[in-house]
């Protein structure tokens, strides 16, 4: 019996190190960036410029505003997921130029060519430096701009929203709260106690005024589609895109369904997209 005791206790003990020790390193299981961008709009045949931004509490932000089909197209403020850097994303940079958008995709602070440590309240004050830059350095109207944000980025683009007026808001592949996604990965630590950080999509949702899209895979195997049902709850008033295909690929793998999704929404947005096949 007492080595019975002996060994619940070491157990014990040895799961409070372990808690503390996840609590101490969670920025490792949360944000997973890339220093090195080894790819631009230019491999894929597009013409960008190089975009130095400076947010609010002084961090120097790397991004590239990627020019629409003509000179004169609504801007997609890109805000991408916790991995990897925008170097990442020339496939998405590709579809949102045949639809007939520019865009402006940023690197999160510690992201890529970006200065600084990623935490919550940075990725905020970053989304807001990309909206500043847009709206007062390039002289885009609000009602040009559509926000738009993938798993983590979703929930920056949610928190960015609620504070302006774009156009349209698409939030893909989003998930209710950190906590809510945490809690399902590791049901066996207490993650609403250790989490730092919120990331509470589901709490901003409703104040969020502009025309929202949801889109999500039911096959997503990282955030379950679940997450997308709750916030579509919530919103009152969003349109749902159904994808194909797992967390990371879902946007191609759902083809020229995806395309047309989002073309249709921001159309009837008011969002001028062009017809490009």
């Amino acid at each position: 019996m007492v080595n019975l005791f002996k060994i619940l206790a070491l157990a014990g003990l040895g799961y409070v190190l372990f808690t503390g020790l996840i609590f101490l390193t969670q920025d490792r299981l949360i944000y997973m960036p890339s220093g090195n961008v080894t790819s631009t709009p230019e491999r894929i045949g597009l013409a960008y410029e190089d975009i130095e931004l400076v947010t609010e509490d002084g961090v120097r932000l790397h991004g590239w505003f990627v020019p629409g089909p003509d000179g004169d197209t609504p801007v997609l403020l890109f805000l991408h997921g916790n991995a990897g850097n925008i170097g990442h994303r020339l496939h998405s940079l590709q579809q949102f130029h045949e639809l007939g958008l520019a865009v402006l995709i940023i690197d999160y602070r510690g992201y890529g060519r970006s200065a600084g440590r990623p935490d919550e309240a940075g990725t905020y004050a970053d989304a807001r430096a990309a909206w500043q830059y847009l709206t007062e350095d390039r002289a885009i109207p609000p009602e040009a701009i559509v926000v738009f944000g993938r798993s983590l980025g979703a929930a920056v683009a949610a928190e960015l929203a609620t504070g302006v007026e774009p156009a349209a808001v698409i939030l893909e592949s989003a998930f209710t709260s950190a906590a809510d996604l945490g809690a399902r990965h590791y049901p066996w630590l207490p993650v609403r106690t250790l989490l730092r950080h919120e990331y509470d999509t589901l709490g901003r949702i409703e104040a969020i005024t502009a025309p929202i899209l949801l889109a999500h895979s039911r096959d997503d195997e990282i955030v379950p589609f679940e997450h997308t049902e709750r916030l579509y709850a919530a919103a009152g008033d969003a349109r749902l895109l159904e994808m194909e295909g797992g967390h990371n690929d879902a946007f191609l793998a759902t083809g020229q369904a995806y395309r047309d999704g989002l073309q249709a929404f921001l159309r009837d947005a008011g969002v001028r997209v062009g017809d490009k096949p």
